[in-house]
């Protein structure tokens, strides 16, 4: 099979390498396609722990494709069955999973581009963050989990308030329903107008989506007393100084949305599968841009470097 093996700091290439075989409770995926996280960036950028090269395939976790074998003891898909599956070496034509950490996807959703663990992931943030019908919710960083989380709260009854760095993200939030979008620039006018905004008492829940330090500071700053900090960025590139005096006075919840329970994301990847089957979420126009796997790394420096109409990359097989 061919697989993208990344060698270095920005740098990969596509090796020919054997197809992995499905061990006992395994499944073999041929895989259709994967999405690219912003999470493979700080490997991609080569920092000190990181290890090079990669296996074959990997950081490819956001993969789905037609099961086409099956390990001893398998007996919740069979070979044909299409699914969406929390893998970690998708980056290739073939990969292997546990049973149960494969979705069936339904007839619904044929011929759609499919990245489960993502959708997964947006879910698992909203049920995790507690939004009502009649909160006031801010979304700091609106990328594709932004996008769907946006979505999600403006279905329950919630008001979103957007805020982001790009015209064409706060575009997207608009469309998935959000009432306010803020460039995401000036600290202390942001502050200002959201407290104006929702007349000085904040907002009810606030989701950091970026993994950025700053963005963290203002996403606490952003939250009413009693009110709910829900941590969905993945802070990979240090540690982070907060202001716990400011945590500490307005007595703020803190949940780290970040879920590693294999049975729960798997749940939750079946709650996603549901919702964009169902209509609830119409995530076909947030996979704006599709690379071959021997274009891996223009898919990762597109997922860096954000270019007008970007939102989320997906590297696709032919």
């Amino acid at each position: 099979m061919r697989a993208a093996v990344v060698t270095g700091p920005g740098q990969m290439e596509v090796r020919h390498v054997p197809r992995p075989e499905p061990e006992t409770g395994q499944v073999r995926i041929k895989l259709e396609g994967c999405g690219v996280c912003a999470s493979n960036l700080t490997p991609w950028a080569g920092p000190e722990w990181m290890t090079f090269p990669t296996s074959p395939g990997g950081l490819g976790h956001e993969g789905w494709g037609v099961v086409d074998a099956v390990g001893s003891g398998v007996t919740s898909v069979v070979v044909g069955d299409r699914v969406a599956a929390l893998s970690h070496n998708s980056f290739a034509e073939y990969d292997v999973a546990d049973a149960d950490a494969v979705v069936p996807l339904p007839p619904e959703l044929d011929g759609m581009l499919f990245a489960g663990e993502p959708l997964g992931c947006a879910m698992n943030i909203f049920r995790r963050s507690g939004i009502e019908a009649g909160q006031t919710v801010a979304i700091v960083g609106i990328g594709f989990l932004g996008a769907v989380l946006t979505r999600l709260a403006t279905d329950v009854g919630a008001r979103v308030i957007a805020l982001s760095r790009r015209p064409y993200s706060l575009e997207v939030a608009r469309r998935m329903g959000a009432a306010e979008t803020l460039v995401l620039d000036d600290h202390y006018a942001l502050i200002a107008k959201v407290s104006e905004l929702t007349d000085g008492r904040f907002c009810d829940v606030v989701i950091e989506a970026v993994g950025k330090a700053w963005p963290l500071d203002l996403a606490a700053e952003l939250t009413r007393e009693r009110g709910r900090l829900v941590i969905a960025g993945y802070h990979q590139d240090g540690p982070r100084q907060i202001n716990m005096q400011l945590w500490n006075w307005r007595g703020l919840d803190v949940v780290n949305a970040h879920e590693r329970d294999p049975a729960v994301y798997a749940e939750i990847v079946r709650e996603a599968v549901e919702a964009v089957r169902s209509g609830r979420l119409d995530v076909r126009d947030l996979f704006t841009h599709a690379y071959p796997l021997e274009q891996l790394d223009e898919a990762l420096n597109a997922t860096r470097d954000r270019p007008d109409g970007f939102l989320k990359a997906v590297v696709v097989m032919r």
